[in-house]
């Protein structure tokens, strides 16, 4: 047995990558990577959303998130526009075509539960409470 095989980091990191693969397998045919679909999934779900609340929600800085809003808003997905109200405010919407990704793309939560084994709501809550808490214990532990 590796030293790896037991360090708790080393299994998160190792999950994770897998995870993230798992996704790069079932978005590949659509194009899309990873942090594309969850910008899709947040707008899908939340509606359009300021560049600043984008990148709160999914831990991304603006040198990260910018260049993949423009690579989306160039293959079509979404739309960026100055806020009407105050233009130092750039507002996030899926396009038609983004939106029309929504019903293509509803197969892939089912397909990453089950390769987890999430069986049910209740394994599905549990762990996402878990990792919830997770990663608030490990970002007060960095303050």
């Amino acid at each position: 047995m590796a030293v790896t095989d037991e360090m708790l980091c080393f299994a998160l990191y190792a999950a994770t990558r897998a995870t993230t693969q798992t996704y790069r397998s079932l978005l590949e045919p659509w194009g899309l990577t990873y942090p594309q679909y969850l910008v899709l999934v947040t707008l899908w779900v939340e509606g359009p959303q300021t560049v600043s609340g984008l990148g709160e929600r999914m831990q991304l800085d603006s040198g990260t998130l910018s260049p993949l809003l423009k690579r989306m808003e160039e293959d079509g997905l979404v739309q960026r526009a100055r806020s009407t109200a105050d233009a130092r405010i750039v507002e996030v919407a899926p396009t038609e075509r983004g939106i029309a990704l929504r019903g293509e793309l509803a197969h892939v939560p089912a397909a990453i539960a089950g390769a987890m084994g999430v069986v049910g709501d209740r394994d599905d809550e549990r762990l996402l409470a878990r990792l919830h808490d997770l990663t608030a214990s490990m970002h007060a532990a960095r303050a």
